[in-house]
């Protein structure tokens, strides 16, 4: 684990622009990064992976499960006070506009699931939602949906995320993660309290032509052709599938790869929400997810392939049970598998479907005994989250759909 220390100085107060971040004067906390597809070759095989053989991993992934359950019937009052003045972040297209009104509940484009391999080796998801940042590349979740607290690996195995996720399809691509950020005091203690992360991410790639990768004598106009170095250089796993229906094939003692293309960037492509930090707690905010799983009763009430929301004021609560003093819950029938990760968002705008990211499901809680969840619960953002996003915030990924010579991929 990466440790550096967190930006300290000048308050930032309500109004901040997105290209001139200032950090509050009380964010002088540790913050924990890990990279996670470190090169061109790695994110490019991290994102193969995932579209493989007609996309099996991604529709075989279930709902990520660690630690929803562990704040059930253990929420108490007490709670989170501000460390310094409130501060936002606008939006992506928000910098310079001002609010809209609006009467529908329209559905972000910002949000949707990050999948990654868990610690049983098998392919999971959780929410997410992607957030302003200097060069539109930024994603939030929960920290326990980047960082391996079941193995105590630094991080979760082949990360990505995909905004409009459903049964397979990515409508703006493949975002692979490349590095990973949360507070030092969840990467060493796992505080609750500190249960988030910001990830950035390459740009997205998509399939070249319609998408549907055939053997090379089909067509050839998808296929790429690289040196046997090159072809030496991926991971084994990754250049043994043969040509029937996978991304690599040999003819006539050459080595072809079916191409991916750049999407672009994140931000671009969907938006990004706006940051809002040390507000007053007892505000309305919308939650976004995919919940899935069932209630302790067994009623399943959600099935985690559509985008959800829920509505409600935040109250101060505590769990000590995960190490939990100063939370914000909101009254929420989400269950928990699925939705760790859910964006709470601030003053959103159903016009333009932006607001303040304000809190992201960590947990869900049965408050009154009646084995149906009826609460969900968030660390509280304060200044030291803003000095973890902060450092994420600056940070440029790049494209990784480049000529497969070029030495990015070596």
């Amino acid at each position: 684990m990466k440790r550096t220390i967190a930006f300290g100085g000048f308050v930032a107060t309500a109004g901040l622009l997105a290209g001139g971040l200032a950090a509050p004067a009380q964010a002088a906390g540790d913050t924990a990064s890990d990279a996670l597809a470190n090169s061109g070759i790695a994110a490019y095989s991290v994102a193969a992976y995932w579209k493989a053989n007609n996309a099996a991993n991604l529709i075989g992934a279930t709902p990520y499960n660690v630690e929803t359950k562990t704040v059930a019937k253990h929420i108490s009052k007490g709670g989170p006070a501000p460390d310094s003045k409130p501060g936002i972040v606008p939006a992506i297209g928000d910098e310079k506009k001002t609010a809209a009104k609006s009467k529908n509940v329209n559905l972000p484009k910002t949000t949707g699931k990050v999948f990654f391999k868990g610690a049983d080796g098998k392919p999971h998801w959780c929410s997410a939602t992607s957030v302003q940042s200097a060069y539109h590349n930024l994603v939030a979740t929960a920290g326990h949906c980047v960082y391996d607290t079941e193995s105590n690996a630094a991080t979760l195995d082949k990360w990505v995320f995909i905004p409009g996720y459903y049964q397979g399809k990515t409508p703006w691509g493949i975002y692979v993660g490349k590095q990973a950020f949360t507070h030092y005091d969840y990467d060493v203690y796992e505080d609750g309290d500190r249960d988030y992360a910001f990830v950035t991410v390459y740009n997205g790639l998509k399939f070249a032509h319609d998408g549907v990768v055939r053997p090379f004598t089909d067509n050839p106009g998808g296929w790429k052709e690289v040196s046997a170095a090159t072809f030496a250089n991926f991971p084994r796993w990754f250049r043994d599938w043969d040509n029937n229906g996978t991304y690599w094939c040999k003819h006539d003692d050459k080595y072809y790869v079916w191409a991916f293309e750049d999407a672009g960037r994140l931000g671009d492509n969907v938006g990004g929400q706006g940051l809002a930090y040390n507000q007053k707690v007892g505000q309305p905010v919308f939650v976004f997810g995919y919940p899935s799983g069932s209630h302790p009763d067994g009623n399943y009430a959600y099935s985690g392939k559509t985008l959800k929301w829920s509505y409600g004021k935040t109250f101060a609560a505590q769990a000590p049970a995960i190490k939990g003093e100063e939370l914000v819950a909101v009254k929420s029938s989400f269950t928990g598998e699925g939705a760790l990760g859910s964006s709470w968002l601030l003053k959103y705008n159903n016009g333009r479907r932006l607001g303040y990211l304000n809190g992201v499901t960590i947990g869900v809680s049965d408050t009154d005994g009646n084995d149906r969840y009826d609460t969900s619960v968030s660390p509280y953002f304060d200044g030291e989250l803003y000095g973890v996003y902060k450092a994420a915030y600056p940070l440029w990924s790049g494209s990784i759909a480049v000529p497969f010579e070029s030495p990015v991929l070596h």
